[in-house]
């Protein structure tokens, strides 16, 4: 497989991984519960990989993976609830602010540079957002202002994931970096939401292992599609999982695609787009999948 034919693959599964979170929360399946199921299928494939190069599982600064670990769960349980809340391409497409808040922390606890295009970037975002979001009701839909801010919560969540991130990775194995996330969200997960667990039956078993899955997809497939084509070229063609996500809301869950959502997505895609040509040409940031984990 190529480099697109990658990203193309990875794009489908983070997809595919937001739909069977609507699908599991219309089932009745907390989002805690969800949590789990991913985490326990990312743990099992985690330790795989540990086994498979050989390093030490418990990696040179465990108190910094610890809590890279537990940023990415409170990224994750922001980003699923978006998802219940809101359709399916709507909550994909708040998620992709992302590169802005990891550009500010990066500048911040890293020391990197902020360009303008990184600016442009917040200001077609917050721009973008607000016209998604419809508060003056100019036509087409109107979601929920609570709803949206906590999507927002869950990209800058992810941002500050991203940001410690690039940090240990100048010390880490990458394999580590990425067992910590099921190492801090299997126990929390269980510990907070047991008591609103309820038992999977038949297909059910198959959805909450399916998120799993498709998560694991999406992430290797950008990581290797990364190793094969340029950044910008990747930032780009990963911007196929707002189309994918849109086209599985339509055909499952009989969303309803405005015009408002195709001029504030247009903005957010674009600023981003903008942004992480930028940050290549200045080698200043890496392209990173629009969730936390």
């Amino acid at each position: 497989m190529n480099a697109a034919a990658y990203v193309l693959v990875s794009a489908l599964g983070f997809a595919l991984m937001g739909l069977c979170v609507k699908i599991g929360d219309a089932r009745g399946f907390p989002v805690m519960q969800m949590i789990t199921a991913r985490a326990l299928v990312s743990l099992v494939l985690s330790y795989w990989d540990i086994r498979r190069v050989g390093v030490s599982p418990w990696g040179n600064n465990p108190k910094l993976l610890w809590l890279r670990g537990a940023l990415g769960l409170a990224a994750l349980i922001a980003v699923y609830t978006s998802l219940t809340r809101l359709p399916l391409a709507e909550a994909t497409l708040i998620q992709y602010l992302n590169p802005v808040f990891t550009a500010f922390l990066a500048w911040v606890f890293l020391g990197e540079r902020v360009h303008k295009s990184t600016l442009t970037c917040l200001m077609l975002g917050i721009i973008g957002v607000i016209i998604i979001v419809n508060p003056l009701d100019f036509g087409g839909q109107i979601l929920p202002i609570d709803a949206v801010g906590i999507g927002v919560l869950g990209a800058a969540g992810s941002g500050a994931a991203y940001t410690l991130l690039r940090y240990l990775s100048r010390t880490e194995h990458s394999s580590v970096i990425v067992l910590y996330f099921p190492l801090v969200c299997l126990p929390v997960s269980v510990a907070f939401g047991w008591p609103q667990f309820i038992m999977p039956v038949g297909m059910d078993w198959i959805l909450l292992i399916a998120i799993g899955i498709f998560t694991q997809m999406g992430q290797v497939g950008l990581t290797r599609g990364m190793a094969l084509e340029s950044a910008g070229r990747v930032a780009a063609l990963s911007y196929i999982q707002v189309v994918f996500a849109a086209l599985l809301g339509i055909i499952f869950l009989h969303d309803t695609v405005f015009l408002n959502t195709f001029i504030g997505g247009a903005l957010i895609i674009g600023g981003a787009l903008i942004s992480q040509r930028s940050n290549h040409l200045h080698a200043a940031t890496r392209v990173e999948p629009p969730g936390p984990g």
